[in-house]
């Protein structure tokens, strides 16, 4: 993104009830069961969701006592939880096959650390090749792009408003998604231009009744005077959506990677997130970049920070730190701040589990409204990788 000059910039976001949402939460509904039964069990689960059908499919190395029942059963409460109870995409009734195996023997010895025929002893490698990114900037409090971030803020109060059974949100259902253009001068968001919300609703509502009640909603949300004129808010343009969903649309684990992220904003490297256990690197990887940026961030050093990491599959240490501070930095060596974050976190697959605590059952709450720009907490052990606490430490190593 620019840092000079005026432009628009659109992020989008989707409900918790969109379809590749509704493949996300069930893949992480899986992924936490093992790691409540076993912190050390190893997951890979994709989930595809049709009319009244629901399928995982994946590897798996844990309990027996996590049976394909009991994923099933958990499977149906995920969407119990959503809130679908429709003709055409029930939890009551839906199908579910749970078709995972055992993880591959070639890929466990890659990953596992320990002895081997060799007569090697190595840690714990990268389940996978590839590379990972993490963004920070001083947009919003949480040190995210604004757009992403006031996309997801809509519809996660659309949400909580409809789950209470509140006026503001009556007769709206599940599936649902935003976008939000923000109009930047030098770098800065001033207003929004456009704001787009398509929510799936009951027969019978009209686009005039469903924005009259959404539009105050999201002006409260947004900063005072950035809310656009009603000429530029759109709701549900193409008119009724009664049928949503899975019913609606197919869905898979993994094919929302931009909303999950930064909306556009930073970099992404390819990889998805739900399902994964913490030795996949596509997840833990750019959970500990984001992590990083935001202290760096958060430590005054720049507005804006990038971080790329890679890693090749087996191999423990990440292959390149790479630090961009798009020119924002303040009287700061990118060079050293990629040593001094070396210095501070140890970035091997172990390291990263170790430090961010990532093999408990902590997932579920990730899979809808974004990974990144969330409340730590520390009573639910979530979103660890928003802690500020390196900033200490790196104020420090500068000087500051």
């Amino acid at each position: 993104m620019r840092d000079q000059g005026e432009f628009l910039f659109t992020s989008e976001s989707v409900s918790e009830g969109h379809p590749d949402k509704v493949a996300d939460r069930i893949s992480d509904t899986v992924l936490d069961a093992y790691l409540a039964a076993d912190p050390y069990a190893r997951v890979a689960c994709e989930t595809l969701v049709t009319t009244n059908r629901i399928v995982l499919a994946g590897e798996t190395r844990g309990p027996s006592t996590i049976t394909p029942e009991y994923l099933a059963h958990l499977a149906r409460l995920a969407v119990h939880d959503i809130g679908y109870d429709q003709e055409g995409f029930s939890w009551r009734n839906a199908k579910i096959d749970v078709l995972l195996h055992a993880q591959s023997a070639d890929i466990a010895a890659g990953v596992d650390a320990g002895n081997h025929s060799d007569g090697s002893n190595k840690d714990e490698g990268a389940g996978d090749q590839g590379i990972m990114f993490g963004y920070a900037c001083t947009e919003t409090d949480a040190l995210m792009p604004a757009p992403i971030h006031y996309a997801h803020l809509i519809l996660r109060r659309i949400s909580e408003l409809r789950k209470i059974g509140d006026a503001r949100a009556v007769g709206l259902l599940p599936d649902a998604k935003s976008q939000v253009t923000l109009k930047y001068v030098d770098g800065k968001p001033v207003a929004a231009t456009s704001i787009v919300v398509s929510t799936q609703h009951e027969a019978g509502m009209s686009q005039h009744d469903i924005k009259s009640m959404l539009r105050p909603l999201i002006t409260e949300l947004l900063p005072k005077g950035w809310m656009c004129s009603d000429e530029h808010f759109y709701v549900n343009p193409t008119g009724n959506f009664v049928i949503g969903g899975p019913d609606g649309d197919c869905g898979l684990t993994g094919r929302k990677i931009i909303v999950d992220t930064y909306g556009g904003a930073a970099p992404h490297g390819g990889g998805a997130f739900s399902g994964k256990d913490p030795t996949k690197v596509d997840r833990s990887a750019a959970y500990v970049c984001r992590y990083l940026a935001k202290n760096v961030v958060a430590a005054g050093l720049a507005s804006r920070c990038t971080i790329q990491v890679s890693y090749a599959i087996g191999v423990s240490h990440p292959l390149s730190v790479y630090v961009d501070l798009h020119g924002t930095g303040r009287d700061v060596d990118q060079r050293k701040i990629e040593h001094t974050l070396r210095e501070l976190v140890n970035l091997t697959p172990r390291g990263i589990r170790e430090h961010l605590h990532l093999n408990r059952p902590i997932y579920v709450p990730t899979s809808a409204y974004g990974h990144f720009g969330r409340e730590p907490s520390a009573e639910l052990g979530t979103f660890t990788w928003e802690k500020t606490d390196l900033v200490p430490a790196l104020k420090s190593a500068f000087g500051r």
